[in-house]
């Protein structure tokens, strides 16, 4: 029978380890080949202090960062696309370029053309991107979400590929809304502002939480979730390594499962009604 393959499309690294950590290797588990696109270098990600110097980029720390998290969440490829990290909204970052943003703003064919040069090579069953608010509102993510959801439509549309592949379902990563909550909660607490939270202050939670969609499927993935910490930990620049005892414990109490937004084929309802994002796929005999 024909290979289970699954395709991420994210920005930058990190964002397979934060999002997907636990999900990546049960699906491994399960026989799945996973692929992974990765944008940006990560260029613009803030790397503190006791860091710096190690390496001559902060592109190069990232990229190691991500070659550190591969050992463990074992992709079967990773693509990287090669774009400038934009950094967040407002940013002059997002001005440059070699941007995502920028050439998502302006070239957005040629991004999207990228994504579907990687979706005919690795002829995935499921695409998985960031939901449409891209998780934080990262323009990255919303670059790599829009790219990546234009190139399944292409791909899935009439005219296909030329060699008759067509991507049969399509996912965003769902964020637990509880996550979000506390987080809010914790910031009103010390007195906080919600709309103006992270190192720059310049993630808004609330419109985070507004942006969170329906989750129509959930997978389990408790048994993972220490793969998800070594991979998290690889990525100690941006704050993978401060896993403290309590924050395992809340992981466990509340990441059992990881939910998705299906996007197509489009439900009907708005309801988890799948354990199996592979549910219903169709496989070719002796593939």
């Amino acid at each position: 029978m024909e290979a289970r393959r699954l395709l991420i499309c994210y920005a930058h690294p990190d964002d397979e380890s934060f999002g997907l950590g636990a999900a990546i290797p049960k699906w491994i588990a399960d026989g799945v080949d996973v692929f992974l696109i990765c944008a940006t270098n990560g260029e613009v990600g803030h790397v503190p202090a006791a860091l710096r110097g190690k390496f001559a980029t902060v592109a190069e720390l990232r990229l190691s960062e991500l070659a550190c998290a591969r050992q463990h969440l074992r992709f079967k490829d990773v693509f990287m696309l090669g774009y400038r990290d934009s950094g967040m909204r407002g940013s002059e970052t997002t001005s440059h370029p070699d941007s995502l943003a920028y050439q998502w703003r302006y070239h957005p064919e040629r991004v999207r053309r990228d994504v579907m040069a990687v979706m005919r090579q690795v002829q995935p069953q499921i695409v998985i991107t960031f939901n449409r608010y891209g998780g934080y509102g990262h323009p990255d993510h919303i670059a790599i979400q829009r790219a990546a959801v234009g190139a399944f439509e292409r791909l899935q549309g009439e005219a296909g590929d030329r060699n008759g592949y067509r991507p049969q379902k399509l996912y965003y990563a769902a964020y637990p809304k509880i996550s979000l909550r506390m987080r809010i909660w914790r910031a009103r607490l010390k007195g906080q502002d919600p709309r103006r939270m992270g190192i720059n202050q310049d993630v808004d939670t609330l419109q985070s939480l507004a942006s969170i969609e329906p989750v129509h499927a959930r997978i389990p993935i408790a048994p993972y979730l220490g793969i998800w910490e070594k991979a998290s930990r690889c990525h100690a620049s941006q704050g993978g390594g401060k896993i403290t005892r309590a924050s395992r414990l809340l992981r466990r109490l509340l990441y059992r499962k990881q939910g998705f937004t299906r996007v197509y084929p489009p439900p009907s309802h708005n309801r988890v009604d799948e354990d199996d994002l592979f549910a219903g796929v169709e496989f070719k005999a002796g593939g």
